[in-house]
C-alpha cells in the first residue's frame, strides 16, 4: 500500500531538488511546504539522502513510463520513437521553467562527493539508454540506420549528449539547446 504521506514528500522533493540541488533542500522547509511532522518524515526515511534517492527512484518511474509511451508506440517508426521520448522529455522541461533534468543536476552536484549518488545516478542513465538501445536496433534492422553503427554506442551518446544540452537549456532558460541537439543527432545518426 502507498502511504500518501511519503508520496507527497517525494513529490514536493522532486520539486525542490530540481529547482535547488540537494545541498540546499532543508528539511524542514520540505515539511513546511507538505505540513508533515518531523516524525513522519523518519518513519519513511532514514536520512535526507535516503529520501534523496527515493526521490531518484519516484523521477525514474516517470522516466520510465515516458520511455513507455514513446518507445511503445509502434505507429511511428523506431527512430521517430526514440525522438519523441527526448521531445516528450523536452516539454517537461519547458512546463517546468527549463530546470532540465534531475539525474544531470544531481550527478553534477554529488557525484564528485557521494559514491551512493554517483552510482544510482549512472545505473538510471544505463537503463535509459538500454531502453533505446533496443529501438535502434530495430531501426538498425529497418535500414533507418547505417548496418555498421551501433546502437548501444549511439544511445549512449545520445543521453550524454541530452543531459549537456539540458545544462545548456537550463542555464539559458529555453528549449534551443535541445532543439539543435535532437537535429543534430538524428540527422547524423541516419547518415
Amino acid at each position: 500500500m502507498t502511504h500518501v504521506t511519503k508520496e507527497r514528500l517525494l513529490e514536493a522533493g522532486l520539486a525542490m531538488l530540481l529547482k535547488q540541488g540537494y545541498s540546499d533542500l532543508g528539511i524542514q522547509a520540505l515539511l513546511a511546504a507538505t505540513q508533515t511532522p518531523k516524525g513522519s518524515f523518519y518513519h519513511h526515511f532514514s536520512s535526507k539522502e535516503d529520501f534523496a534517492l527515493q526521490v531518484v527512484d519516484r523521477y525514474m518511474m516517470d522516466v520510465h513510463y515516458g520511455l513507455d509511451l514513446s518507445l511503445g508506440n509502434t505507429s511511428l517508426a523506431p527512430v521517430e520513437r526514440v525522438r519523441r521520448f527526448f521531445e516528450l522529455s523536452w516539454e517537461k522541461y519547458r512546463q517546468e521553467g527549463y530546470l532540465g533534468c534531475l539525474l544531470g543536476g544531481l550527478g553534477q552536484e554529488l557525484s564528485g562527493i557521494s559514491p551512493a549518488f554517483r552510482d544510482k545516478i549512472e545505473s538510471c542513465f544505463v537503463a535509459i539508454a538500454e531502453r533505446i538501445t533496443g529501438c535502434l536496433e530495430e531501426a538498425q534492422k529497418q535500414g533507418d540506420l547505417p548496418p555498421d553503427s551501433d546502437p548501444r554506442e549511439m544511445a549512449d551518446l545520445l543521453v550524454d549528449c541530452w543531459e549537456g544540452a539540458a545544462l545548456r537549456s537550463r542555464l539559458r532558460r529555453n528549449s534551443g539547446p535541445l532543439e539543435r541537439m535532437l537535429d543534430f543527432y538524428f540527422t547524423a545518426a541516419s547518415r
